[in-house]
């Protein structure tokens, strides 16, 4: 699970992409800490590291506020992500357990029942533990730092938030997992080039 500040940096995550702290808010350590019932050290330390990945921004005297969205650079980031991506899922194709499809395939349903309610903020909480429990399991800690690090410059939160967007992506998560349950890795590869671009080709029409 790796260390506190490993953890509390994951949740903060998490929290950002899903747009439960949303751009351009302050994130307060004594806050987050009372939340997580945790002493302030690996708070700050965690946040530390959501600087360097450039999530958060700030100084000492008014704290770490979430990076704004900068629309220039999606375009750029896209295809790093689709090129990055693309080998985490080559990666956890070869290496995937029966076990890691079952707790995936427990998250994917839970996406779809969180989006069917009309529950999005959970929903996008969901979706990130999906992407990031698919990703570990290709045991690429390198890949999946550099990606972090485009996730913080991506609008998931102006994605998630489009009207048919949690239907394609229920979707578009059945083929990423019927791919990986066949030992597909082309199949797998493509499923999650799609599934990104579909991500952009919405996030287009909500600019225009």
């Amino acid at each position: 699970m790796g260390t506190k500040e490993d953890q509390v940096a994951d949740y903060l995550r998490e929290r950002i992409i899903s747009g439960v702290y949303p751009r351009g808010s302050r994130l307060k350590q004594a806050e987050i800490a009372e939340e997580l019932g945790l002493s302030i050290t690996p708070v700050r330390e965690a946040l530390k590291l959501l600087e360097a990945e450039g999530y958060v921004g700030g100084d000492s005297y008014r704290g770490a506020r979430v990076v704004p969205f900068d629309p220039a650079a999606s375009a750029e980031i896209l295809g790093l992500r689709v090129w990055l991506e693309t080998q985490l899922v080559k990666g956890a194709t070869e290496k995937i357990k029966a076990q890691d499809l079952v707790e995936l395939r427990e998250l994917a349903d839970a996406f779809a029942n969180a989006f069917e309610r009309g529950d999005r903020p959970n929903a996008r909480g969901i979706n990130y533990r999906f992407h990031r429990r698919l990703y570990d399991i290709a045991d690429m800690p390198q890949t999946l730092h550099f990606t972090q690090i485009l996730w913080a410059r991506y609008p998931f939160d102006i994605i998630n938030a489009a009207e048919n967007r949690g239907e394609d992506a229920v979707d578009e998560h059945e083929e990423i997992l019927q791919a990986l349950a066949a030992g597909d890795v082309t199949g797998a590869m493509l499923a999650m080039r799609k599934h990104i671009e579909s991500g952009w080709s919405v996030l287009k029409s909500v600019r225009v």
